[in-house]
Formats: structure tokens, C-alpha cells, sequence
């Protein structure tokens, strides 16, 4: 058996935190198992459509690194349909539904209802005052199929409803939850096919697996209360269903569904902040999922090398922006210098550090600053919080250590001759840093902490930092006089 599985969401915005977890667990478990990952589009409820949805899905996904084999794909800025089971959008299906609507009619497992809004309200309103569940009471079983027709050519608007027998166990396995059994006396005739002419999701979710060959559901645990329902239109028709996994919800910090209204939870949002997709994607593998020994750090190689849905948690896990932050940053100082410094551009562009035009005229020298900086960053946004130091004049000690480092009394002699070098210069590299420490130290006996520590205060305010002798290059000739001078001026003997 070749493993199928299918990521199927609807194009209703930006790719949820949670969707991505679900296609990252989807394809995980396809390249383990040398199967195929597809991407259906799943667009039946019109009303909910997001003009260029789609292709927001699919850049998402390829910026995470999660690539189908099969389905709705963006060539040249054009949407696409690669496989042999297709349509993968479900508005082009339309006539396959049909087709197996009328079979299920035909064979008594659905039938038509002619029930307004307004009378489903009633009902369940009453249903409700007696505590009783919320259901459709199948006030329209007993129309036949030729007075329904009847009606149906006179313009009268119906659904197709699935017709559940009474006290019948379905049952099914749970790869995540074990054996799972529901009664039919429990549930709903849910609605199949509505008044538009379109599916509802239960309805074409059944179709579309079975016609695609999709051997093992991995979805959100949103789904369990329905797939009795699915289970039961697999055993009307004949077909074998596929495997369940049933994912735990991806929760937030009070334990409730991860929901916009808490925060960022679209792979947009930290796709803008600047967080690395290794760093995103390794993280959301570990939210749900549990490897077998104590390793955090993993690439999509290992991930799919180690993942299994054994280890898949029953119960959510919370979403901890902390941990993301802590994974993300090892992949920035990880990160190619060029790349972080991409990332970054548009933040300090933002943030009015410099404008496009600089940044194309002082690329290498962002490049350099953001090599002293991206050990410090868990995502590239992060880095307008961490470059006051490259483009202020004004020095301010950060703490009550930096403020006694300038009180040393060698320090005024130590920056005369600090400067005096700098001066002379023709140029302020890192080889300039190397030297001319190395030169005061032979001239005036200053050493260790004695000699770096004062002039890294006297230049950042700080104690401790990035690299010295890159932090003299990024700085610069000037900015460096500048600098000294103020801390001269200002801060000395204060």
C-alpha cells in the first residue's frame, strides 16, 4: 500500500498556526513512508471565500518547506492542478458529487428536506427548553422520493440530508485516541448537499478521499464529533475508510484554542517578523508531537526521519512563544550573514534607521552590523531593538558596572591614547581593532579588562557585547571620535 495523505483546508485567509502543524504532520508522515502528499482545495462553502487565498496557502507552505506532490500548485504566478486525481479544487467537482448524492438517494441513505430556516430555528429552540440536544428532528424522512421531485420542479428549496439508522454503533480507530464508538441515536441527519447545489465538507470530504486514494486522515481534533458520520457513509457505500489521526489543538497560554484575538497564530505574522521558517517549522513539529529522547533542535530531514504519530499527544499542547524564540534564535546565529541580513531591511527601513536607497548603498555594512548583532536575535524584527548602539552619538552606561568602569582612573589617559590611533588611521577594520589594542597595551602597560572593557563602555555603554574589533568597523572612523569625545565631555568625572 502506498501511504496517501492530503492537507485540505479553505481559502478563507492566511494559513493558521495550527493548519501549518497539520500539513508539516501530513507530510512528515508521507516522506517517511515514501507516499504522497497532496494539497485540495476545499471551497464548497462559497460564502467564506478569500480572493487569493489559494496562493497565499501555497507560498506559505513552500516558505515553510512543506512542497506537495500532487494537487493546486502556482506556476508563474498561475494556479495549476498536477496529479491524476483531479480536480483538486472542490467547485470543479461539483458533477462527481452529484453523481454519488443520487446513488446515496437512490439506495435510502439520504433523502431530500424541505425545511425552511425558520422552522429548523423553531424546532431547536424547543429542543433546547426541554434540555434536550439541538438536532434536526426528521420532519422530512417520510417525503418520497417522487413527491420530493415534485417539489423539487415546482422551485421549492431543499438540502439533501444523510438518513442515519436508528441505534446503530459506528465504530472506528483513532491512530491518537484508540477505539472510538458512537451511536447513531446521538447524532444529527447531517446536511450533505445544501440549497447552492455545493457539498457540505462531510459530504465531499468522504467522496474525495475515497476517489484519491487517501489511505490515512491526519487532521485537527475539531473533526472527531463528525467522523462517525464519515465512518458511516464509508459503510453505505461499500468503501474501505481511511486511517484516523486526530490531532490535539494547538492551545494558548490559558489553555484555550489558539485564536487571533490573543495574537499572531498566522505563518504570515512570523513570516513578517522575520522568524526563520526551520526555526517555525521545528518548533510547531514539537507542539503535539514528542520524539524519543530529549532532542529539540531538528531539521526537516530528521524530522522526518524521527516523527511517528505514536508519539502524538492526546491532549494540546500550548503554544509558548518563549520556546519558539529560543528554537528560532539558533537558527539565526546559524543563519548566513546575507540572509539574516535580508530578513532585516525592512524592519530598520520601518523603523526609520535607514531608507531603501541606504540600504542598498551601505549593504555590507548592514551585513557586518547585523554579524555583531544576529547572536542576539530570536527573529530578524527583533533587530530594531538592538542597533540604537550603531547610530546614536550620546553614550549612556547601561548599569551600575559600566558606570564604575568609568570612573577608573586610568581611563581618561587610556582614551587620549585610544584616540590618538584612531586618528591616525587610514582605515577602521577589524585588523585595526587587533593591532591597535594590541600597540596601547605594549605603550602603556593596560591589559585585559583594563584595556577592553573601558573602551568597549566608552564606545557602547555596555559591559559586555558583540565582537570589539568588528564593533570599531561598523562604527566607523567618526562615529567612533564622536563617541569618545561625548563620553569625555559628559561622563567623565561624574
Amino acid at each position: 500500500m502506498t501511504v496517501r495523505v492530503r492537507f485540505a483546508p479553505s481559502p478563507t485567509g492566511f494559513v493558521h498556526i495550527g493548519s501549518l502543524r497539520t500539513a508539516l504532520y501530513n507530510y512528515l508522515f508521507a516522506k517517511q513512508n515514501g507516499g504522497k502528499y497532496i494539497l485540495r482545495v476545499e471551497d464548497t462553502d462559497q460564502s467564506r471565500y478569500v480572493e487569493g487565498a489559494i496562493e497565499n496557502m501555497i507560498e506559505a507552505l513552500k516558505w515553510a518547506g512543506i512542497e506537495h506532490d500532487e494537487g493546486v500548485v502556482l506556476e508563474d504566478g498561475k494556479l495549476v492542478q498536477k496529479g491524476e486525481y483531479g480536480p483538486y479544487i472542490q467547485s470543479e467537482r461539483l458533477d462527481i458529487y452529484k453523481e454519488y448524492i443520487d446513488k446515496m438517494i437512490e439506495n435510502g441513505h439520504a433523502y431530500y428536506c424541505f425545511c425552511s430556516k425558520e422552522r429548523l430555528d423553531v424546532v431547536r429552540d424547543e429542543q433546547k427548553t426541554h434540555g434536550e440536544t439541538a438536532k434536526y428532528d426528521g420532519h422530512c424522512r417520510a417525503v418520497s422520493i417522487e413527491e420530493a421531485k415534485k417539489r423539487i420542479a415546482n422551485g421549492e428549496d431543499h438540502v439533501v440530508r444523510l438518513k442515519l439508522p436508528k441505534n446503530h454503533d459506528v465504530v472506528f480507530e483513532d491512530m491518537v485516541r484508540g477505539k472510538v464508538v458512537v451511536n447513531t441515536d446521538d447524532l444529527d441527519d447531517q446536511v450533505l448537499m445544501k440549497t447552492d447545489g455545493y457539498p457540505t465538507y462531510h459530504f465531499a470530504v468522504i467522496v474525495d478521499d475515497h476517489l484519491m486514494g487517501i489511505t490515512h486522515v491526519i487532521r485537527g481534533e475539531e473533526w472527531v464529533p463528525s467522523t462517525p458520520k464519515h465512518v458511516y457513509m464509508y459503510e453505505v457505500f461499500g468503501w474501505e475508510a481511511p486511517k484516523f489521526v486526530h490531532l490535539p489543538n494547538i492551545l494558548n497560554r490559558d489553555r484555550k484554542k489558539l485564536s487571533k484575538r490573543q495574537g499572531d497564530v498566522a505563518a504570515e505574522d512570523f513570516k513578517k517578523k522575520g522568524y526563520l521558517p526551520e526555526g517555525l517549522v521545528n518548533y510547531l513539529a514539537l507542539v503535539g508531537w514528542s520524539p524519543e529522547d530529549n532532542q529539540e533542535i531538528f531539521s526537516m530531514e530528521e524530522l522526518i526521519e524521527k516523527f511517528s504519530l505514536e508519539r502524538v499527544s492526546k491532549s494540546g499542547g500550548v503554544f509558548d512563544t518563549d520556546k519558539l524564540n529560543w528554537i528560532d534564535a539558533h537558527y539565526m546565529k546559524e543563519g548566513e550573514n546575507a540572509r539574516i541580513t535580508d530578513l532585516a531591511i525592512p524592519h530598520l527601513i520601518k523603523a526609520g534607521y535607514i531608507t531603501e536607497k541606504e540600504a542598498k548603498e551601505k549593504y555590507e555594512w548592514l551585513k557586518d552590523m547585523v554579524q555583531l548583532l544576529k547572536d542576539r536575535l530570536s527573529y530578524a524584527g527583533e533587530i530594531i531593538e538592538k542597533v540604537d548602539i550603531f547610530f546614536k552619538t550620546e553614550i549612556a552606561p547601561e548599569d551600575e558596572n559600566a558606570q564604575e568602569i568609568l570612573k577608573l582612573e586610568h581611563l581618561p589617559h587610556l582614551l587620549d591614547v585610544f584616540v590618538q590611533k584612531v586618528e591616525e588611521a587610514e582605515v577602521i577594520d577589524e585588523a585595526f581593532g587587533k593591532t591597535t589594542l594590541k600597540a596601547i597595551q605594549k605603550e602603556t602597560g593596560y591589559k585585559g579588562k583594563n584595556l577592553f572593557m573601558p573602551i568597549r563602555v566608552a564606545l557602547t555603554g555596555e559591559v559586555h557585547g558583540p565582537d570589539l574589533n568588528l564593533m570599531m568597523k561598523v562604527l566607523g572612523k567618526q562615529n567612533i571620535l564622536r563617541r569618545i569625545e561625548y563620553v569625555k565631555t559628559h561622563l567623565l568625572n561624574k
